[in-house]
């Protein structure tokens, strides 16, 4: 292997040595089996690749200053990939199968796990398509269930440093009542045109608001919104965004340092009372807003007076990542730790 820089790692993909799968046939999954191929073969016609029958998860596993592995919050992507599969009519995963799989991919992967002081992870991508061919719109009747790993660096280059995102009312990421709720890739394919459209203009992404009045936040296109004031973490509630573990995670810490917590509709108005705010998720954990423009209305909201990540999400940020690294007690029992 050749040797990697682990501390000057991008978000992005690096060959590693396997990756596992598991199929559902004749109405039963597989065992899961290693291979060393990055490719899939599957029919022309199926569900997957005309019908949008597709999920995927994110998570992380990281080595910690003992040396063991923990992969964090493994079960609730489990849960998660089986309440998308469910939305969109494909073949439950068993928890204990989708567990099976990750940690052997983890484990035949572990001389690609980053150490301890890099800031670097091991990022896990499982992946369930529809595999079965249909021409009819109907659900397949095979499915591909398979799990990649690649060690990757920060999501946003800026790493922990607060970012200006744009409002572009022009673009939807998710009906209300569509797949907004579901991870599946049809709702980042609706966000990629507005996306190049924020990076263009020198943004880190679009904050979306809802689709039916334009008057209430929705979320980031690859993450979560959060803000806080008045020592509460205040999150959007809506049934077109998808509940990120990450956030669910920080409402949870959060309380534990003895914030309040709301979940509620969030005017677009608020921002301008906001102390802190940012996006959440897997693969930034939290990345601070520095202030949110609405083009269309002419209007700007400063965030960060002073260019620098708030208080709040400075504590709550460096609380999960202590958690996640083995640093902090992990009280509410998040992490997966490996032999």
């Amino acid at each position: 292997m050749e040797t990697i820089d682990w501390s000057n790692l991008s978000f992005g993909y690096m060959k590693t040595d396997y990756n596992v799968r598991s199929y559902f046939k004749d109405g039963a999954w597989s065992k899961p089996q290693e291979t060393t191929s990055e490719e899939i073969t599957m029919h022309m016609a199926s569900t997957c690749l005309h019908y949008g029958q597709e999920a995927f998860e994110g998570l992380k596993a990281f080595r910690g200053k003992d040396g063991k592995i923990r992969i964090f919050r493994l079960k609730e992507n489990a849960l998660r990939l089986q309440d998308t599969s469910r939305g969109i009519m494909m073949e439950v995963l068993p928890l204990d199968i989708f567990e099976e799989t990750v940690i052997k991919a983890v484990k035949l992967n572990e001389r690609f796990i980053p150490p301890y002081g890099t800031g670097a992870a091991l990022y896990i991508r499982p992946l369930l398509i529809g595999t079965g061919a249909q021409v009819g719109v109907k659900p397949a009747n095979e499915y591909t269930f398979l799990v990649f790993v690649t060690p990757v660096g920060p999501y946003f280059k800026e790493g922990f440093k607060p970012t200006p995102v744009v409002i572009l009312r022009g673009y939807d990421r998710a009906a209300p009542l569509g797949t907004g709720t579901f991870k599946v890739g049809g709702n980042y394919a609706a966000s990629l045109v507005a996306g190049e459209v924020a990076h263009k203009k020198g943004y880190s992404a679009v904050l979306y608001l809802d689709a039916k009045e334009k008057k209430y936040i929705d979320e980031c296109g690859p993450a979560n919104f959060f803000g806080i004031k008045d020592n509460t973490y205040i999150t959007p509630q809506s049934t077109s965004i998808l509940p990120s573990i990450t956030n669910k995670s920080l409402m949870q810490l959060a309380e534990d340092m003895g914030m309040k917590v709301e979940r509620r509709q969030v005017p677009e108005e608020e921002l301008a009372t906001l102390e802190e705010a940012g996006q959440v998720g897997t693969a930034a954990v939290i990345s601070p807003i520095l202030r949110v423009d609405d083009l269309d209305e002419n209007k700007s909201y400063i965030i960060s007076k002073d260019g620098k990540a708030g208080p709040w999400s400075t504590k709550l940020y460096e609380k999960l990542r202590g958690i996640q690294l083995g640093d902090e007690p992990d009280t509410h029992g998040w992490n997966t730790v490996l032999d």
